[in-house]
């Protein structure tokens, strides 16, 4: 690894920067070292790993093309450090590693790490980093995975850290699948620009949207509609941001009336692992922002519905089996988007595009 411009800078003064800025930092010759934010991603790079995506997708439904993407990195290996309770994220994650041949090892409980006796955060990732080539890492404390990051790539030994979940705050590969599976949804459709993207629920302390939010600006014409009681509306910070990246959007609360115009519908689940005090949620109404059968009728017949998963009540299950509802193959999309990520990490991604095309031959 060429020197990262995240070496040049203290703790102190890399902490104190936007995040346009700390983006910058986690590029290492023109390739992403680091993948902690959406504002790392743009969008020939976002075309690029769906395009990559897709190839990895196609050449593992044959015998001979897994072989050939399990021979990609099977000298690498990755540690996935899940601090924070997960099921798709990780599954996906070691699905992925798998798929390109990656032996994985896993730290999912803290408690039976050294961190029980307590060792510092900053001592446990240097220790996983002796040992393996990645670490991705899920934790409810805002601000590690950067903070981590930082202390490895001022190490001798600097692995790249991906977030897979940090805190209240972002979630890039999640945002990650959620833009390829509009990729693949409006494929025929001219793509995602100029398309009309719904948000519904907890929105105030959702990563997912928080990181895909920004993915979108990417694109062109892309109107975002931000549907939520007023306790659980999007932050003051996401919309300055949208602001300044000239993106039309708008708040609302009436949720049948703003699905008329909606081309994806992103719903999400109230979020209460967050509540300051038990059961605080529970005062909020949010039983008007739930997806029912009988809205299937406003929908356009085009559109889809998304959800990052978990979800509780707000998606009847009945919706579960109209075409439009594209969540199951949003969380599949996670393990393909998740291999094309690891893939072009370690620089393999020509080698499949090329497998990919001449096997296509």
């Amino acid at each position: 690894m060429d020197d990262l411009p995240v070496t040049k800078l203290s703790w102190a003064a890399f902490e104190n920067l936007d995040l346009i800025e700390k983006a910058a930092c986690m590029c290492d010759g023109g390739r992403e070292y680091h993948v902690l934010y959406a504002q790392q991603f743009g969008r020939e790079r976002l075309d690029h790993l769906g395009r990559l995506a897709t190839a990895i997708r196609r050449l593992a439904k044959t015998k001979d093309g897994m072989y050939a993407l399990r021979n990609m990195l099977p000298h690498k290996r990755a540690m996935l450090y899940f601090a924070q309770p997960s099921s798709r994220t990780f599954l996906s994650f070691d699905a992925a590693c798998q798929i390109l041949g990656m032996p994985v090892a896993e730290v999912r409980d803290t408690s039976v790490s050294s961190e029980f006796k307590g060792e510092s955060k900053e001592d446990t990732v240097r220790t996983f980093s002796s040992y393996f080539d990645l670490i991705v890492m899920r934790t409810q404390l805002e601000g590690l995975a950067e903070r981590m990051a930082w202390v490895l790539s001022n190490s001798e030994r600097p692995v790249p850290i991906v977030n897979a979940g940090s805190g209240k705050d972002q979630h890039p590969t999640q945002a990650l699948l959620d833009v390829y599976t509009l990729q693949r949804s409006f494929e025929d459709q001219g793509g995602i620009d100029g398309k009309v993207i719904m948000f519904v629920g907890d929105l105030a302390r959702g990563r997912t949207v928080r990181s895909l939010a920004w993915l979108l600006t990417n694109y062109d014409g892309v109107r975002q509609v931000f549907v939520a009681p007023p306790e659980l509306q999007i932050g003051a910070d996401v919309q300055a941001l949208l602001d300044a990246r000239g993106v039309e959007f708008r708040l609302a609360e009436d949720f049948d009336v703003s699905l008329r115009e909606a081309d994806a519908v992103y719903m999400t689940r109230i979020q209460d692992e967050w509540d300051s005090v038990t059961g605080e949620s529970r005062r909020i109404n949010t039983g008007r922002f739930h997806f029912q059968p009988r809205h299937l009728d406003i929908l356009k017949s085009r559109a889809v519905i998304m959800h990052p998963f978990p979800r509780r009540q707000e998606i009847d299950p009945v919706v579960d089996s109209d075409p439009r509802a594209v969540y199951w193959r949003q969380m599949r999309n996670g393990m393909w988007i998740r291999a094309a990520l690891i893939a072009d990490l370690f620089g393999c991604d020509a080698q499949i595009t090329s497998d990919e095309q001449h096997r296509g031959e």
